[in-house]
């Protein structure tokens, strides 16, 4: 049964020059799965609403948080201008199959931009809860400055030790330790040498998805059962 419910902002985060979190104070703990998205609705006279994916882990109490390219749709816009202590209405139950089914398998995210918003959910479930999950991230980005939850994924890093991120950029920084161009094949097989035993999560734009599963099952040659993906739409 889906339902709607008013709730505040208690604090928006800058997180790159365009990507803005949105922390929502819940009254009473939401049950979710990490990698699930919620409908949220801005309060306009026009009706404004969209899918996102949530952000934080269900082990991180007294919100929710939401994470979105701020781009120049009306949507963007009209979220780009809330400031803490607005309210949006919030559709439950959370839904997406996005998810971590098996705590034990080996894991692969291939992600680009906005998409690192659900596997941000996941990996901080994972590591706070040390459920020894092993998990390899190869996140595409144009420049550093573009690096979403960048300090989150350098502190995760450190405290769990089967997390391990590589960083892909078309423009790399100084000192920046990456892999320099776009995804492919090759930075697939150097980033995640034993890809042939691990499922992959693919986030991103749809054309990203598509490009990566092309990939995956066509010069890699993996099971299409072996791939999980999430399509972001209406950026």
């Amino acid at each position: 049964m889906v339902t709607e419910s008013e709730v505040k902002i208690r604090e928006i985060i800058q997180r790159t020059p365009n990507v803005k979190s949105f922390r929502l104070v819940l009254n009473g703990e939401l049950n979710f799965k990490p990698g699930q998205f919620c409908c949220i609705q801005l309060l306009t006279e026009k009706e404004c609403k969209r899918y996102l994916s949530i952000s934080s882990s269900p082990t991180e109490k007294g919100y929710i948080e939401f994470t979105k390219k701020i781009t120049q749709s009306d949507f963007s816009n009209a979220l780009d201008g809330l400031k803490p202590g607005d309210s949006v209405r919030i559709q439950f139950p959370p839904r997406g199959n996005f998810t971590l089914n098996d705590p034990n398998a080996k894991i692969a995210f291939l992600s680009g931009g906005i998409g690192i918003t659900p596997i941000r959910s996941i990996c901080k479930y994972v590591v706070d809860m040390n459920l020894g999950t092993d998990i390899i991230l190869v996140y595409a980005n144009r420049t550093i400055r573009d690096i979403v939850f960048k300090e989150d994924f350098d502190l995760m890093q450190k405290q769990y030790l089967k997390l391990k991120v590589s960083h892909v950029l078309y423009e790399p920084a100084p000192g920046f330790k990456c892999v320099v161009g776009l995804i492919n094949a090759q930075i697939i097989k150097n980033g995640v040498p034993d890809y042939a035993q691990r499922k992959f999560y693919i986030c991103g734009p749809p054309s990203m998805v598509v490009a990566m599963e092309k990939i995956l099952t066509e010069e890699l040659a993996l099971p299409k059962e072996n791939i999980v993906t999430e399509r972001f739409q209406g950026y």
